[in-house]
């Protein structure tokens, strides 16, 4: 993954500097582009910076260098939906991108929620996840959180049972233990949509200490996480197929599925299926058949946790 910028670590606590996330996204999205992409002459060996300068920028965005020079220094007080727009455009942003601007300029004044309010998780929606026989799923909150999960995404992924509620944490398992790595096929990816779904958060709430200290201690405990959150890249991925590597069943292709909760919009319903009749749906038929005696090769952890098992993740 040497492809990617280097950055330094966070700090472990605090907060994230807001200021500097919109400076530094802004100027990431400006250095991908270049002048043939949206129109403009290149002249080559005489640039001297990657991507479009600030004034070409300004040009296709209609406002003056100055104005966008501001924005750019993270001074993003006053500026208009209309302004974001136009710049969201001139950058080729994606939607998920045009989102996280709009959050980074324009913080919304609600009141901060208590610092260490527990996420907590419906009963009927744990009854929910217990009753899915065959299917594997679990629910996710912020700062990918796992907060509850059925036996099937235990024989699975997993008995998150037996690790402490701290370390139930998507981004903790898949940079920092190495089962993870064997697990995921497309290891590579599988982090890159973590991380993308860090930096979502981020622009939420970038003044949630728990967030910083998390992104803290990735930073300095893994060189692939610190690289890809220097490349500030945001993206939402609401459904796609996982590559599995199980100790037991051998290769798995899953659908995924990911459902926001309409009560909660921190917490995602993720649910896994094979295609009918495939190799990948035997191989699940098998896992729920051996139960609780079904072991995840390398965790040395039951895959018999259940919703009602599976505690809430630590105070957020």
């Amino acid at each position: 993954m040497d492809e990617y910028p280097e950055s330094a670590p966070e700090p472990a606590g605090g907060a994230l500097d807001r200021r500097a996330e919109l400076s530094e996204f802004l100027h990431t999205r400006r250095a991908r582009l270049k002048p043939e992409d949206v129109g403009l002459p290149d002249f080559g060996r005489h640039r001297r910076v990657p991507g479009l300068r600030r004034e070409e920028l300004a040009q296709l965005a209609g406002v003056s260098v100055a104005y966008y020079t501001r924005l750019e220094q993270g001074n993003g007080r006053n500026v208009s939906a209309e302004v974001l727009d136009s710049i969201a455009r001139a950058l080729r942003l994606t939607d998920a991108e045009h989102s996280h601007l709009t959050h980074l300029a324009k913080p919304k004044q609600n009141k901060k929620k208590p610092a260490a309010r527990t996420q907590q998780v419906r009963g009927a929606l744990r009854t929910l996840l217990d009753s899915m026989d065959g299917v594997p799923a679990y629910v996710v909150g912020r700062h990918s959180d796992i907060l509850v999960w059925n036996r099937m995404a235990a024989a699975v992924f997993g008995d998150w049972a037996e690790l402490p509620p701290a370390e139930r944490n998507w981004a903790r398992l898949v940079f920092l233990r190495p089962e993870y790595r064997d697990l995921f096929v497309d290891w590579e990816q599988k982090a890159i949509d973590i991380v993308c779904a860090l930096r979502m958060d981020a622009g939420f709430q970038p003044d949630d200490p728990r967030l910083s200290a998390l992104v803290g201690e990735l930073s300095v405990k893994s060189k692939e996480f610190r690289q890809l959150w220097a490349t500030h890249d945001v993206k939402e991925k609401s459904h796609g197929i996982k590559r599995l590597r199980h100790p037991l069943v051998g290769e798995l292709d899953l659908n995924f599925e990911s459902f926001s909760m309409m009560a909660d919009h921190e917490q995602s319903l993720v649910t896994y299926h094979a295609e009918p009749g495939s190799p990948s749906a035997e191989a699940l038929h098998l896992l729920a058949s051996w139960g609780t005696d079904a072991t995840r090769a390398g965790t040395g952890t039951s895959a018999g946790t259940s919703a009602g098992t599976g505690t809430s993740a630590p105070s957020a």
